[in-house]
């Protein structure tokens, strides 16, 4: 009996061994990049290591993941809201736990000096997409439609991801773009007189104008079933590597260097980001508020613009200005009025045949860490 109970027990602790030392891949779209540095984090900074998972990172197209995911035959993905609920109108199950972008990542960039104040001063101009497909197309639907407007009253013009080479030429008056680069992109043309007549670029932010629900994590309704907990480890791994991310951006632009191979860096830019991430976690010690932990990343911000060329700091200024996308009091939190305000921009696109069921069932604050619910 003895013998028994201990083969038992051994079984046991193999079985959870096997679970917490899991091979997991997260499959990502995109390319490597410094946007993904949470994910960096949680690989480099032991995060999903401590969680029982053993990471490694895939890159495949948007809808490609959301397939995996599905059937099965991959237990994490990053996608955006869209994508979950276009799946669940063509009968396929994914659940959506971790919601990454707080913010929707899309706006109009447009010249400084064209006011654009009331949106529907849009009627009549050329506005730049890369297609109608994808985030960008979805942000262009919100944004009209605040706006009392249609496609029918603008000239939209398919220009692939070029948004600031095309806007710079002159042959358009907006473009949609990615907030938290394209206009960066722009900005610095404009003041290296790269960009005709623009002097600079101002953007209206969807998120500014309606809560759509962005990019987040989902999982198979097959995993919430046979292993909640992992579920639950995944996203509270996740939400501590964003939480880090968040506040030591140098700390996450270094890690970054780890796993990016055309990061932008230099001797002495790698040593101030070295000293600036020490400082930031003596900082953090103190448990300093949100507020004050913004101003820091101001603060480097305008300490490193004034030791280093712009083309040096472009993507550590991406960083930054993506975690005012990512950040929240609580990471990872879904909210319902976000999810129906992209089902009524899907259904304004024509894109919503199938029955969508329960849109509350389609994704879960369950798992976010601190919450039973």
């Amino acid at each position: 009996m003895r013998n028994r109970i201990l083969g038992s027990l051994l079984l046991v602790c193999l079985s959870v061994l096997s679970v917490s030392a899991s091979d997991q891949s997260i499959l990502l779209t995109f390319i490597p990049n410094v946007q993904f540095s949470p994910f960096y984090v949680g690989i480099d900074g032991g995060y999903f290591e401590e969680a029982g998972f053993n990471v490694t990172l895939e890159h495949l197209q948007e809808p490609d993941v959301l397939d995996l995911v599905a059937v099965g035959q991959a237990n994490f993905g990053i996608v955006s809201g869209e994508q979950v609920i276009l799946a669940r109108a063509q009968g396929r199950d994914v659940v959506y736990v971790f919601e990454w972008f707080q913010r929707y990542p899309v706006g109009l960039a447009y010249s400084s000096a064209l006011d654009l104040s009331d949106l529907s001063d849009l009627s009549g101009l050329k506005v730049g997409i890369p297609g109608r497909f994808g985030a960008s197309y979805s942000g262009l639907t919100t944004l009209l439609h605040s706006a009392g407007l249609t496609e029918d009253d603008i000239e939209v013009v398919e220009i692939g991801f070029n948004a600031p080479e095309v806007f710079c030429l002159g042959e358009i008056d907006a473009a949609i773009v990615y907030v938290n680069n394209e206009p960066l992109q722009i900005r610095e043309r404009a003041q290296a007189g790269d960009c005709g007549a623009v002097a600079d670029v101002d953007v209206v932010s969807v998120a500014s104008q309606v809560d759509l629900v962005s990019n987040g994590m989902i999982v198979s309704r097959d995993l919430l079933a046979d292993e909640p907990g992992a579920a639950r480890r995944m996203a509270g791994a996740l939400g501590a590597a964003l939480r880090e991310a968040i506040d030591n951006p140098a700390g996450a632009y270094l890690t970054s260097l780890n796993h990016v191979d055309d990061l932008p860096q230099s001797a002495d830019f790698v040593a101030e980001l070295q000293a600036a991430s020490e400082r930031q976690r003596a900082f953090l010690a103190a448990n300093p508020d949100r507020a004050a932990i913004a101003r820091s990343r101001q603060d480097l911000a305008e300490a490193l613009a004034a030791q280093f060329e712009a083309a040096l700091l472009t993507q550590f200024n991406v960083l930054l200005n993506t975690i005012e996308l990512w950040e929240a009091d609580r990471l990872g939190y879904s909210d319902l009025a976000s999810w129906e305000a992209m089902r009524e921009t899907l259904d304004l696109m024509g894109y919503l045949d199938g029955d969508l069921g329960d849109l509350a069932d389609a994704f879960t604050n369950e798992f976010l860490a601190g919450n039973d619910g």
